[in-house]
């Protein structure tokens, strides 16, 4: 299946590792340049190196460090975009997950901090493409959530309660941006095997008494795929919802959990 993203521009954000680095290697794959960034130029520098080894013939890739929890970086790695190529087509919105912890145990700076990250960085990359998709009465925007949209978590409660409100943004601006050819919709990833999920099932299994790879193993029991999926697995329904083929998707949530989350929606 074409899917129609030959030298379209892509700008995947939080893009060195993880999800964020699967997304950019699979749009590179179909053909669309991809500007990507990270606060580590080095982790930086050795993606950027990693998607060009598997993208299509003729793909570029540009790097800019940039800590999206702040507006000028997040406007210069627009820009940069903008400048190299000359319009943008797609984003992929993507941002370090917040600690895992209960709510007593989180102040003020650390809720501050994972909302800058989560909430504001969607708030402000997208404000800042709107104007070249718009130009070009074609866009793709679609965010990388969690599980927590659907399924909130104890013990993730700083991402349980901003991760939601993405969801609410990206539904109002797919009623208001679809006349002009842009559509936005979301991702929600269960238990993907990315550094950041062993973070997490580190601190849970550390109050657990088990190992890591103990908890890992618990949890893939009550997936119905019977495993964690792997980053590629995501980024393929990324690929598609940013493509030509998803013309008629726009202002919903997909999960990509292995069937994890209970509710019917």
């Amino acid at each position: 299946m074409d899917l129609g993203l030959h030298n379209k521009v892509a700008i995947v954000c939080a893009s060195s590792q993880g999800l964020g680095l699967a997304a950019a290697s699979g749009l590179a794959r179909e053909g669309a340049h991809v500007a990507i960034c990270s606060r580590n130029s080095k982790k930086l520098a050795a993606a950027a190196h990693a998607i060009l080894a598997v993208a299509a013939t003729g793909v570029q890739v540009v790097p800019v460090v940039a800590d999206l929890s702040k507006a000028k970086p997040v406007e210069r790695l627009v820009a940069t975009a903008a400048r190299r190529f000359g319009r943008i087509d797609i984003l992929v919105t993507n941002a370090g997950g917040p600690p895992v912890a209960p709510f007593a145990e989180i102040d003020d700076r650390t809720w501050q901090k994972g909302i800058d990250l989560g909430l504001f960085s969607v708030i402000r990359v997208i404000r800042a493409v709107l104007p070249y998709m718009k130009r070009n009465h074609w866009g793709r925007i679609v965010n990388i959530t969690s599980i927590t949209v659907k399924q909130p978590a104890d013990d993730l409660i700083i991402s349980s309660t901003f991760r939601p409100g993405v969801v609410g943004l990206s539904k109002v601006l797919a009623n208001t941006l679809a006349k002009d050819g842009i559509l936005i919709n979301n991702v929600a990833p269960g238990f993907i095997l990315t550094d950041r999920q062993k973070e997490i099932g580190a601190s849970r299994g550390n109050k657990l008494h088990v190992s890591q790879d103990q908890y890992l193993t618990e949890v893939a029991k009550d997936i119905p795929l019977g495993r964690l999926g792997a980053p590629e697995e995501l980024a393929n329904v990324i690929v598609f919802l940013c493509s030509e083929r998803a013309s008629y998707v726009n202002g919903t949530t997909i999960s990509v959990d292995g069937g994890l989350a209970k509710g019917l929606m």
